[in-house]
This record gives structure tokens, C-alpha cells and sequence, in this order.
């Protein structure tokens, strides 16, 4: 990272002036060199940070616009600043992951979910339904593992986790998953309810999630129709003869 070799490559030099033109002792070098190094790690950060907020933001403007194929075209020339900073690079590739999915375009976004950020919950999840749609169960519980590691307080997450495994017939999986995920989130309504409903012998319902269920294209089409015109009031009226 440029970033990371560029601060410490400042260090080093005033290290070196402290040391030998200045003649202080190493312990006292290194004291004095450490801010340098904090210092220009810290702006470096800040610049790039602000340059990928500045195209983000353009990109997702674009995006909820409808205007896709610019506001990707602007994602991936962030790429660039992927040498920069860690991290960059796996944002990047979760971001244009999930345009391509919510587009349900499976096929382009599947190799940027593969390589995006293991925090990006959402993402992960989404990954994770792809392994489940291609047969690769075993890929998608380890996907599903990593990202309950690395965002244990979702409450989407571990129900989405247990949906996936009681949809390929892994009930006691599920609940096991769920039962963890309440030790995370104790009292939370919408697992307790999904667990509750498997031990009944039921299918576990999504729908107090909202949208962010439905960002994961698990229900049908169908399903989602019916889900958006119940939330706007809409109601089918039956016209008699």
C-alpha cells in the first residue's frame, strides 16, 4: 500500500537525520520519528478517503437515477486509489457487487462478490445465495460464518443465514443458527419468531425485514408485487356484475 510504504518511508528518514546528523540516542529517534509516521498516514488517509467519498457519491447518484452503466463506469474507476489504502479494493468490489445483484445481473456481479469487503454484511449475504443458488452449500456456510463473525449484530443476517440452510431442508442447522444469533442479539423479536416457527414444523417468515429482505431476491416476483402494493395500501378491488 502507497499509503502504508510512503509514511514509513518518512519515518525512516527523520530517523536517520535524528540519529546520525543530529546524534540522538535510537530510543529518542524513534520517539520522534513515530508522529511523523502516525501523522502522514493519518493526511494520506484523509485525502484518499475524501477523493473515494467524491465519487461514491457521484456513482450512487447515477445509480438510484437508473443511470447504471455510468454510475458503474465511475465505481470502477476508484480502483485506482486501491494501491493506496487497505481495504479500498474489497469496498469497491462490494459495491459494484451489489448494484449488479440488486439489477439482478447474478452473473457480472458474482466475481466483485467474491472479491469484496469480508465486513460488508450485506454483500457476504449475498454471496452467500449465490453459493446457494450454484450448489455450493459448503462455500456458502463458510460465507455465511465469516460474515456473523464480522458483523454478529444483525439480525437480518442470521435469519437470512437459517433461510438459506432450512430452504435446502436443514432445519436443525437453521436453528442452531438462529439460537446463536440470539446470543448476540438477546430479545430480538424477528429471530425469536423465526425460531419459533421452525419448531413448529413452519417456514420461517422475512417479511418483517422490509426491503432489505427483499434486496436479496429470495422471494418471487409475485411475492415482492404483493409485499410493495400491502405496504402502499393498495388493495385489489373485486368488481361484480
Amino acid at each position: 500500500m502507497y499509503n502504508l510504504l510512503i509514511s514509513a518511508g518518512t519515518a525512516i528518514i527523520v530517523f536517520i537525520l535524528l540519529k546520525f546528523a543530529f546524534h540522538l540516542p535510537w530510543w529518542g529517534s524513534i520517539l520522534i520519528a513515530l508522529p511523523f509516521f502516525l501523522g502522514s498516514f493519518l493526511l494520506i488517509s484523509r485525502i484518499v478517503t475524501k477523493k473515494l467519498e467524491a465519487i461514491m457519491s457521484g456513482a450512487m447518484k447515477d445509480i438510484q437515477a437508473q443511470r447504471f452503466e455510468k454510475g458503474l463506469r465511475e465505481l470502477k474507476a476508484a480502483f485506482k486509489y486501491g494501491k493506496w489504502q487497505i481495504y479500498v479494493t474489497g469496498q469497491i468490489n462490494s459495491t459494484i457487487g451489489m448494484v449488479y445483484y440488486v439489477k439482478r445481473d447474478f452473473s457480472n456481479a458474482f466475481p466483485y462478490l467474491e472479491k469484496g469487503f469480508f465486513k460488508n454484511w450485506v454483500t457476504m449475504g449475498m454471496l452467500a445465495v449465490t453459493y446457494m443458488k450454484r450448489n455450493k452449500r459448503d462455500k456458502m456456510k463458510d460465507t455465511f460464518e465469516k460474515a456473523v463473525v464480522a458483523s454478529p449484530k444483525e439480525s437480518l443476517l442470521w435469519s437470512l443465514y437459517a433461510y438459506c440452510l432450512s430452504d435446502g431442508g436443514d432445519n436443525g442447522k437453521a436453528k442452531e443458527v438462529l439460537e446463536r444469533g440470539l446470543k448476540k442479539l438477546p430479545g430480538d423479536e424477528k429471530i425469536k419468531q423465526n425460531l419459533q416457527l421452525l419448531n413448529d414444523g413452519k417456514k420461517m417468515k422475512m417479511k418483517a425485514y422490509g426491503d432489505m429482505w427483499l434486496q436479496f431476491h429470495l422471494e418471487s416476483i409475485g411475492t415482492i408485487q404483493k409485499q410493495q402494493m400491502a405496504a402502499m395500501g393498495v388493495k385489489r378491488r373485486i368488481i361484480r356484475k
